[in-house]
């Protein structure tokens, strides 16, 4: 076998197969044009005749990570609303006070597409820093059609800046623009904004909130409809604050993911796991916004609902630009497991970005995107916080 690139003597954590953390001992990985070529047990590569021969010394090699919920590119700092909320103020009341989105929105409206861009590297750089090889990038911040396709665009040029992939999220229907007439919006949304991203292919999936202080369900399948007739796949902000059946009109749409998902219920959860829907677990704004609502991760294991893990990387109410603070937290806060998180941030992320055919896991013909740890034991790269112990990131193979 003729490869680029081998990677030998290590310990494997695929990610592979219906369950499990796929793991190899005596592992080893090849790479040949960017893609995986071999991933198993070294002993059964055939003649391996590699341009360059990596020693792994015996560390282990997972995929790399993947960041499936961020809202990456923004302007404008919100650092205030954390006092206000130490101060006793709850995520409705500075919404409604003209903080929350509605500030982000202001600023975010007055920067240059190269601005943002300026603005998303830093925080981007801390994610690869941990492993992170792919991310997904909402919009949601423009809240009119030309902001929100300078969002998308300088999250598309953020691939080109950096070794990693993006995945763009159209989410206009993120908040109702301040001081602006809903309906009017909304139709803005369908007949302006997402023709333009479908022509110019600026997103691959379409988001919205659908809560209590955003979009009513009417609006929401409106907008999925439209989302649909453009061969987009959609997701959704679901059951964050309340139980307003979210997880089930997911699952009505066949939506990738539901994300949030603190109040889903039963019901729901059951609907989701027929639907073959992600719950995507954020508790970066669960521990931010000291909410005590639990997603309910017995319900989801119930119903072989899979569940990613990710940063929910935003301005006011989950600043965390750590993917591996984020599964430590659901481990602690919402009881998973180490290897639920494992495959939260790799196998089932790629399943709620739509990708588990080119990404998530180590096998052939996948991108060879690796993350390799200087570990002991694989619950070290969800227990610890604070620096990454990463030996090396691999991008495409390189």
């Amino acid at each position: 076998m003729q490869v680029d690139r081998l990677w030998r003597n290590a310990r494997l954590a695929t990610m592979a197969g219906s369950s499990g953390l796929g793991i190899v001992e005596r592992g080893a990985v090849a790479a040949k044009d960017g893609r995986i070529a071999f991933a198993g047990a070294e002993a059964d590569i055939s003649n391996p005749d590699a341009s360059e021969t990596i020693d792994c010394e015996g560390r282990w090699i997972t995929p790399g990570l993947i960041d499936c919920h961020t809202h990456l590119v923004f302007a404008g700092d919100r650092s205030d609303e954390f006092e206000r909320r130490l101060a006793g103020e709850s995520y409705a009341d500075i919404a409604r006070a003209g903080g929350g989105i509605a500030a982000t929105v202001r600023a975010t409206r007055e920067a240059s597409e190269d601005m943002l861009l300026r603005a998303a590297l830093p925080r981007l750089d801390a994610l690869i820093a941990e492993g992170v090889t792919t991310i997904e990038v909402k919009s949601g911040y423009g809240l009119e059609t030309e902001a929100e396709l300078r969002q998308l665009r300088a999250a598309r040029r953020l691939g080109e800046e950096r070794p990693v992939a993006v995945t763009p999220t159209y989410l206009g229907a993120h908040a109702v623009p301040p001081g602006g007439d809903r309906t009017l919006y909304v139709r803005s949304i369908i007949e302006e904004a997402l023709p333009r991203i479908a022509a110019e292919s600026l997103a691959a999936a379409v988001d919205a909130f659908h809560e209590t202080i955003a979009f009513t369900a009417a609006e929401t399948t409106a907008v999925f409809d439209a989302a649909r007739r453009h061969g987009l796949a959609v997701k959704l902000h679901a059951d964050q604050l309340a139980d307003n059946g979210g997880a089930s009109l997911a699952a009505r749409f066949s939506a990738l993911s539901a994300d949030h998902l603190e109040y889903t219920s039963e019901e729901g959860a059951a609907a989701m796991g027929r639907a073959g829907t992600v719950a995507v677990i954020l508790p970066g704004a669960f521990y931010v916004l000291k909410e005590t609502r639990k997603p309910p991760v017995e319900a989801f294991r119930r119903h072989g609902v899979p569940m990613a893990v990710a940063t929910d990387l935003n301005p006011g109410t989950s600043p965390i630009a750590s993917l591996r603070l984020c599964a430590h937290m659901a481990c602690t806060f919402f009881g998973l497991t180490v290897p639920e998180a494992l495959l939260g941030m790799t196998r089932h992320a790629a399943r709620a970005l739509g990708g588990l055919d080119r990404i998530g896991t180590l096998e052939p013909g996948k991108a060879c995107d690796l993350a390799i740890w200087d570990v002991e034991h694989l619950a070290e790269i969800v227990a610890w916080i604070g620096p990454a112990p990463l030996h090396a990131r691999v991008w495409r193979g390189m």
